[in-house]
């Protein structure tokens, strides 16, 4: 008996070591309703040698978190938990095929279409989360890419970013650690806000009717309200299995500090005027009837309390602030409508509207309030409830948008210098997504479009439009290069 007794003990202990419980958010997203990933993408300014990516994975990325050598199980209760697994690295490593010798305009598009492709491809249940794509062509922009594609159940975009840095080295001297631009404390995080809300009695009554007004809003736009049909989105069920049109372009962060300085705003003030007066100069520019259709953009917040990137070390202890996992919120922004005379005469007034719309719902507590409430349908509705819910937010929005900050120097992976990088959630139900990565003293946007719909090339004009008209009515005195 004794003997059973001790074995019995051994295999539990093994099953602890090797199995921990997932976060609510990465049920949500592994869920009947929802499968989000995220796309990342490394401009190689070299041609790709790939002798070591097995050495790279095995070595670097695997011990970064136990999660990438995991796959989801049931245990008896039927919770997930994750099961540390022995990772096949081949299963993970794909490596396309097109014809050689042709030109980079071509190879343009068999990327573009290969993007589509891994956009639209679900990630196995059977092995770990991840996948990684190796596209050995010249392309306009680079002379290879090197795709991960990584399950948001992983870890939100500040998390996944950790890891993929932690990979990556200084490109100038790998002895010296990455440096980023000044990052401070994000204003709308659960701390901040309650110190805001409590600074003094004007800024407390403000805050309880911007608190009860948002939140209500949110309610509605998250259960019946819907946003119009417009160019920019179809509304149409199971958009997320449709393709996708994956596009980018760069804004000089000189000239975005220009705008801010000069009116003296914030970079997300800039930032988001640009989009929405590029959103409604694109309905205008399709000849929609309605331009003005009202239209919600869902603002990704990062909910730590924090001042800058944190290592993954620091992430995965308990007690960190910065934990890894999935730390976000969303916020609901309307998109800022346009008439005739703001698009030729006033397109300063879109990052005047987005910063007076930011700065009221900064000193509101909805973001904390909506956290409690899919804490509260976790707990007594189950995370399948949750992720619906989740997934009706996305649904009767517009768009979405999120924001990383990267590093000021150029990096390297494996001695292969990034002449640039960006990234693509994907697996939304929406019609239109944006993203925005810094490096190297640009800003890179990236805009998922869903295919048939959005014109891929006519948006990226309208916001590059745009840019241009609020740069020169800011900056008048210098070129918006």
């Amino acid at each position: 008996m004794m003997k059973v007794n001790v074995k019995r003990m051994t295999e539990k202990e093994e099953e602890e070591e090797t199995s921990f419980p997932v976060s609510p958010t990465g049920q949500y997203f592994t869920s009947s309703a929802l499968s989000i990933s995220v796309i990342s993408v490394l401009e190689s300014e070299i041609p790709i040698d790939d002798s070591c990516t097995m050495k790279l994975l095995k070595d670097v990325f695997l011990p970064i978190n136990p999660r990438f050598s995991s796959i989801m199980v049931r245990d008896k209760n039927g919770v997930k938990q994750w099961k540390k697994v022995e990772v096949k690295y081949k299963d993970h490593i794909n490596v396309p095929i097109f014809p050689e010798g042709k030109s980079k305009e071509f190879y343009d598009n068999c990327f573009n279409e290969y993007l589509t492709k891994i956009a639209m491809g679900q990630l196995p249940q059977t092995r770990p989360l991840w996948e990684i794509h190796l596209f050995k062509y010249p392309t306009s922009k680079s002379a290879g890419n090197l795709v991960f594609k990584l399950h948001h159940s992983l870890g939100d975009g500040f998390s996944l970013m950790g890891a993929l840095l932690s990979c990556l080295q200084r490109a100038d001297n790998p002895s010296l650690p990455l440096t980023f631009p000044a990052f401070n404390s994000n204003p709308n995080s659960g701390n901040d806000y309650k110190k805001r809300f409590c600074t003094n009695v004007a800024q407390m009554v403000s805050g309880v009717v911007n608190t009860f007004l948002d939140f209500g809003w949110s309610l509605l736009k998250s259960t019946s309200l819907e946003d119009e049909r417009t160019p920019v989105r179809s509304g149409d069920e199971g958009v997320e299995f449709r393709p996708i049109d994956i596009s980018t372009m760069d804004f000089s962060l000189d000239h975005l500090k220009q705008i801010k300085t000069n009116l003296k705003v914030t970079i997300n003030d800039v930032i988001c005027g640009v989009l929405f007066l590029g959103v409604r100069l694109y309905m205008e520019e399709m000849k929609y009837e309605q331009k003005n259709a009202n239209s919600t953009a869902l603002v990704l917040l990062n909910t730590r309390n924090i001042a800058g990137y944190k290592s993954v070390k620091e992430m995965l202890q308990p007690s960190n602030e910065s934990k890894w996992g999935n730390q976000f919120a969303f916020l609901h922004v309307s998109v800022p409508k346009l008439d005739k005379e703001e698009s030729s005469l006033n397109p300063l007034s879109f990052v005047f509207k987005a910063q007076d719309v930011i700065k009221r719902k900064r000193n509101s507590a909805a973001v904390i309030l909506t956290g409690k409430l899919l804490d509260t349908l976790q707990k007594y509705r189950g995370p399948e409830v949750t992720a619906k819910y989740i997934h009706s937010t996305l649904k009767n929005s517009s768009m979405t948008i999120s924001n990383m900050i990267g590093p000021m120097e150029q990096m390297a992976l494996a001695n292969h210098p990034c002449k640039g990088f960006y990234f693509m959630v994907v697996g939304v139900p929406e019609s239109l997504t944006i993203t925005m990565m810094s490096y190297m003293g640009r800003l890179r946007v990236a805009v998922g479009t869903e295919k048939g719909l959005v014109d891929p090339h006519k948006f990226k004009s309208s916001i590059e439009n745009a840019f241009d008209m609020i740069f020169k009515a800011a900056v008048p005195s210098k070129p918006a290069n």
